[in-house]
């Protein structure tokens, strides 16, 4: 049994996704980060950043409960612990790890600022949304390139899907229109199609 302490953004999505997929039996903690709860010292404990989501594993590598944080190395983890969507090829597993961490160095933090200056903002600060804007549109261009005749971002569906659906899935909120990418666009519309998805983009359940 796996605890995931997490709320409903893109990147406690990631790791809810990847639980639906794998089957694996987990019990939702929501940290309402809205309400500051990701401050409060028991979930410190978990994540020592203060950041959504965490995981408790029960059944740890060594046969006792085993904490992580951050989304990506989360994902990593339950690849390797069932073998599943990270290839066991070398080649196809680094491809994979590359455009994961391409989604964790480029897709989330500057798809993030565009989403804090064009929502969250107390004023327009027309620079910042220049910048952020250009750069979020420029790395759907990159995705929209790779993905032309091609499924998924790495040889098969993997990790790197996992993470980077729930970031494009905000599309609306940086002002893109996916037609302009069709590429990615038929991408995402396939991983959307998967019930599993669909099932982990609603965790935590509304109260």
């Amino acid at each position: 049994m796996i605890d995931l302490y997490t709320w409903s953004t893109p990147n406690g999505r990631k790791v809810s996704i990847m639980l639906e997929e794998l089957g694996l039996a987990y019990n939702v903690h929501p940290i309402d980060i809205g309400n500051a709860d990701q401050f409060e010292a028991g979930f410190i404990a978990i994540s020592p950043n203060s950041k959504i989501p965490a995981i408790v594993d029960r059944e740890g590598p060594e046969g006792k409960p085993y904490s992580l944080f951050e989304s990506g190395a989360i994902l990593l983890y339950l690849a390797d612990k069932t073998g599943r969507f990270l290839s066991q090829k070398k080649t196809g597993r680094f491809e994979a790890i590359q455009w994961l961490m391409f989604q964790m160095g480029g897709v989330g933090p500057m798809f993030g600022q565009v989403h804090h200056f064009l929502r969250a903002a107390p004023e327009p600060v027309p620079y910042a949304i220049e910048r952020y804007g250009k750069e979020t549109r420029r790395l759907y261009g990159v995705m929209d390139k790779h993905l032309g005749g091609r499924d998924w971002l790495a040889s098969e569906y993997s990790v790197a899907d996992m993470a980077t659906y729930p970031w494009v899935a905000r599309h609306e909120w940086h002002k893109v229109d996916l037609t302009e990418f069709p590429n990615v666009k038929r991408w995402y519309d396939s991983i959307g199609a998967r019930p599993a998805v669909q099932r982990g983009m609603k965790v935590p359940a509304a109260r």
